[in-house]
């Protein structure tokens, strides 16, 4: 027989809730078997002391989940599903799939790769340029889909100046995630090509999402200068993804020779270049490199951009620049699902102000300056604790560098060793399609994030978990 809770406890959730979540409870756990029928609405809310109208929501909600069905002149019966065990899933399922709960954990030193620094933001003049939006009468209304245009035009400018595109605002997608506007670029190229290829190792939010849009996805190997063409032009792929100004996660800079052989094979083959260039504000010594989309006039090159690191993640403001040829494609789009906004414009037209009145550049000067020196503390502390016991690549740009370890042992050791120093470092080995065998362990050193004056003792607290 069914032993029902008491359902009135002071400051409770609604009765129907507390009697709908103590029985999925029961019959996720197991302790209500598949098969078993439930007491009528009238019996339960006899022996509840309530009235009928809770117990049926609660079992017409459960009704709805598909936890119990109903048979006629019969009652309520539960539906036979497997016993939920959390533990049991989490040592069941593949290890790309398991059930992993976030890291809220703090670290005295977090060389997490995507962590910003923000003791420099300008806080006060960012809230005055919200306050200045939202003043505004007609910033309540529905946004351009594509973009707020005099937010594409100052980035249309920004682009051209800073990092050598040829672009018009016309030709500017605003988005408010990478996922979205790597969505609306699968369903543009759909009628192009079935066949992405891209870097292993590499980021894998972009091939991921062309995958579930039906792509085939081929992983192509990097050497010394980035991907390499021979391999791309054997994959029979004809759109391809690349970060060519700073490659994730090995960071090297591709060669200008190596990017023009790319651009010539999209151009002779009618192919895509997909360039994202996440970091390319960020280079430490030396002027920044040019992108690829601006080597030559008329580029089949995809240009994708963001404000994340350069202002803050949380304006959820990313951008895509088009090649003329795939703008009618994105048109079509654009009318036959209606697209809307994605980004916040109050977000989009604060953005605008702060890089027309100049904000953006100087605090770009400013952020560079201050990640150059955290790079140059990475580099002096590796040399300095780690001598040629470790090695570092992917110098003079972005927000990490690669450390390898020549030190054997397993890669996930060696982060819960770090972890237990206190220490939060990621393995690189998620960032493989096809790893090979056997690599050096080596780990993706972030120092976006992390107090300067913590830099030492944190490469210190690696080295003496690891080598020690």
């Amino acid at each position: 027989m069914l032993i029902f809770p008491s359902l009135n406890d002071p400051g409770s959730a609604p009765l129907y809730i507390q009697l709908y979540e103590f029985l999925k409870r029961e019959i996720m756990n197991g302790s209500l078997p598949g098969g078993a029928r439930l007491p009528s609405i009238r019996s339960a809310a006899a022996q509840l002391h309530i009235s009928a109208t809770p117990v049926e929501t609660a079992y017409q909600q459960l009704l709805a989940e598909g936890f119990i069905v109903s048979r006629p002149k019969s009652g309520y019966y539960v539906q036979a599903i497997q016993p939920y065990d959390l533990a049991e899933l989490r040592r069941a399922a593949p290890v790309s799939y398991r059930v992993t709960a976030r890291d809220e954990r703090e670290y005295t030193y977090d060389f997490h790769l995507s962590k910003n620094d923000f003791t420099l933001f300008p806080h006060k003049i960012w809230r005055n340029l919200l306050q200045e939006q939202v003043g505004r009468g007609d910033i309540l209304h529905y946004g351009d889909p594509q973009g707020e245009p005099a937010l594409r035009d100052s980035i249309s400018s920004y682009l051209r100046q800073f990092r050598g595109l040829r672009c018009t605002a016309e030709r500017i997608v605003i988005g408010g995630d990478q996922y979205t506007l790597s969505s609306l670029l699968a369903l543009m190229l759909r009628e192009r090509s079935d066949c992405l290829g891209f870097e292993d190792p590499g980021y894998h939010l972009v091939p991921s999402t062309f995958q579930r849009h039906g792509f085939r996805t081929v992983p192509l190997p990097l050497d010394k200068d980035g991907l390499n063409v021979e391999r791309l032009i054997r994959s029979g792929a004809q759109v391809l993804y690349v970060s060519p100004s700073h490659q994730f996660p090995c960071g090297m800079t591709m060669p200008i020779a190596r990017r023009m052989r790319l651009l010539e094979w999209a151009m002779n083959n009618g192919g895509i270049l997909i360039e994202d260039d996440y970091d390319g504000e960020f280079r430490y010594h030396g002027r920044p490199v040019p992108s690829m989309q601006g080597l030559a006039e008329h580029s089949p090159v995809v240009y994708m951009g963001s404000f994340g690191q350069s202002v803050s993640p949380a304006l959820c403001l990313h951008y895509m620049v088009l090649p003329e040829a795939l703008l009618p494609a994105y048109y079509h789009l654009k009318n036959e699902l209606y697209l809307e906004h994605s980004a916040s414009r109050l977000n989009q037209m604060a953005l605008h102000d702060f890089m027309e009145r100049g904000h953006f550049g100087r605090h770009l000067r400013r952020m560079r300056q201050l990640y150059e020196r955290k790079h140059d503390a990475v580099i002096r502390s590796v040399k300095s604790h780690f001598g040629d016991a470790a090695a570092l690549s992917g110098r003079n740009a972005g927000f990490h560098l690669l450390l390898t370890v020549k030190s054997g042992g397993a890669e996930e050791e060696l982060a819960a060793a770090a972890r237990k120093a206190g220490a939060r470092i990621a393995p690189m080995s998620y960032t493989w399609w096809n790893r090979p065998a056997w690599t050096e362990p080596s780990f993706i050193l972030g120092f976006g994030g992390i107090p300067e004056e913590r830099i030492n003792d944190g490469i210190k607290a690696l080295k003496k978990a690891w080598l020690e």
